[in-house]
């Protein structure tokens, strides 16, 4: 049996300790950084779950299970950095003591602030109720109408065409 801290055998019984908060099986030497423990305190400390039937289930069902779909229904502002690094400002806060309000790191913070990386929904409210200013709105759906004609089918080189045109009437399909 090997040492689970430095990976050196174990010559004399293995030792059960806690050290940084994890159970390891460790060698004399390395059992000084933590605690040792005995078998009947490991049996105590382990949480003993209730066993409830249940039947069973293949592992398609519960990876679909677990796969939750979520709708985005918001999206960030442009010129969100500014907006942001003008009200914090405004209301006379560094990075840091923003960041401490919000509990949030100040490189993050910095990060968006410079436009780096866009907050995510749950930081941007944050940043909206603390600086009381307004991040997200609602995503705009944009619609383009791809003309059809009447009397064909519409092909990928139509919407070639559509798109390079910029949105103007396909021209007739020359037969190949």
């Amino acid at each position: 049996m090997r040492c689970e801290v430095c990976g050196s055998k174990i010559h004399s019984d293995p030792l059960r300790a806690i050290i940084e908060g994890a159970k390891l099986t460790v060698c004399v030497e390395c059992s000084k950084h933590g605690k040792i423990i005995t078998q009947q305190e490991e049996d105590l400390a382990a949480p003993k779950a209730p066993i409830k039937p249940h039947a069973p289930v293949s592992m398609m069902q519960r990876k679909r299970q677990l796969v939750a779909k979520v709708e985005l229904t918001q999206e960030i502002i442009e010129g969100y950095d500014s907006k942001i690094r003008v009200a914090r400002e405004k209301l006379g806060l560094s990075v840091e003591d923003l960041g401490l309000k919000i509990s949030e790191k100040a490189s993050v913070l910095r990060h968006i602030e410079n436009a780096k990386m866009p907050p995510n929904n749950q930081l941007a409210s944050k940043l909206e109720r603390t600086l009381k200013i307004k991040l997200l709105v609602p995503i705009s759906k944009e619609e383009t109408e791809i003309p059809k004609a009447a009397n064909r089918e519409l092909t990928l080189g139509d919407l070639i065409d559509f798109k390079d045109t910029g949105g103007e009437e396909p021209k007739e399909r020359k037969q190949s």
